[in-house]
């Protein structure tokens, strides 16, 4: 019991020192910049600690820690949890600030088990065996979550893909350019699919060249709808080849591609639907089944 209250003194102590050095970094960092954007000669009503929510300051105290662990370690590979985050749609979100979230994590996940432990009276043994649990929970959930999230959002994409090549072939065959098709599909479409259009459309305002947005559109949505798609506008760019009737072939590809999804995923229920069946739906139903019999076969033998 003296072990567990230790532990528990000890993590609160690591938190509240974590979450005090990021508010006091934050802060100074904003301070310092508001400085140097004074030095340039800019002015300005600006309020140095403007009121915001939670989930602000818990991005700041995230950012802070994060910055601070990845510093020290020198092995956190930023590319490949930025590449994570993009595809994932979390754009405000930088992959120091998902470090810190992991951190924040790994110290609030055993701190919570710790008082479960001690409010529920367990054994030492248990206790830190579920504090080593506990704390690797506290490290893979947030990274989990993010690639989930990112899991269900190319998804989404390559199932909308199909709508809009129809809704391009409409307008390009009725006169409009790629662009204007676009910033027309952009504007009727919703979902991760609309906002990865619009973003391209931004990026076209802001000078860049229509391929190389399309090709960064690519690069933020890895699916085979989006690849397929941009690689034909690319092909047909350079060939010149019409571009209505590269999206008309490419729609008929399309619904062939969801087709052969719909079917793959109708084959692999049976094998998904086995497991509850086994263990959860054929004892229930041998029970309301045999039951009665199994009874009445012991009171024949009594």
């Amino acid at each position: 019991m003296i072990l567990t209250a230790l532990v528990g003194l000890v993590l609160t102590g690591i938190a509240v020192a974590l979450v005090t050095q990021g508010v006091i970094a934050s802060r100074l960092r904003a301070a310092e910049t508001l400085g140097q954007i004074g030095r340039y000669g800019f002015a300005g009503h600006v309020e140095v600690e403007p009121t915001r929510g939670l989930r602000a300051f818990l991005d700041d105290v995230a950012q802070s820690v994060g910055s601070l662990f990845a510093d020290r370690l020198g092995i956190f590979d930023e590319e490949a949890v930025r590449k994570q985050l993009i595809v994932a749609g979390m754009y405000r979100t930088s992959p120091r600030m998902m470090m810190g979230y992991q951190v924040l994590s790994v110290l609030a996940v055993p701190a919570l088990w710790v008082w479960f432990a001690v409010a529920t009276g367990r054994s030492t043994a248990l206790t830190i065996l579920g504090l080593v649990f506990a704390a690797a929970v506290g490290w893979i959930a947030p990274i989990s979550y993010v690639r989930r999230r990112g899991d269900a959002r190319i998804y989404q994409i390559d199932y909308d893909m199909p709508e809009l090549i129809d809704l391009l072939v409409v307008t390009v065959e009725a006169g409009l350019g790629l662009n204007a098709s676009l910033q027309l599909a952009s504007e009727r479409m919703k979902g991760p699919l609309g906002d990865e259009l619009r973003i391209a459309l931004q990026e076209q305002r802001m000078g860049l060249g229509q391929m190389e947005s399309l090709e960064n559109l690519l690069g933020r949505c890895p699916t085979p709808a989006v690849r397929s798609f941009v690689r034909a506008m690319i092909q047909g760019e350079r060939l010149g080849v019409s571009v209505g009737q590269i999206l008309r072939s490419l729609a008929l590809e399309m619904r062939k591609r969801r087709r052969a999804a719909a079917e793959e995923r109708a084959q692999k229920a049976p094998i998904k639907i086995l497991f509850p069946l086994v263990f959860m739906i054929f004892p229930a139903m041998f029970v309301v089944i045999l039951g009665p019999a199994v009874i009445s076969v012991f009171d024949a033998f009594k």
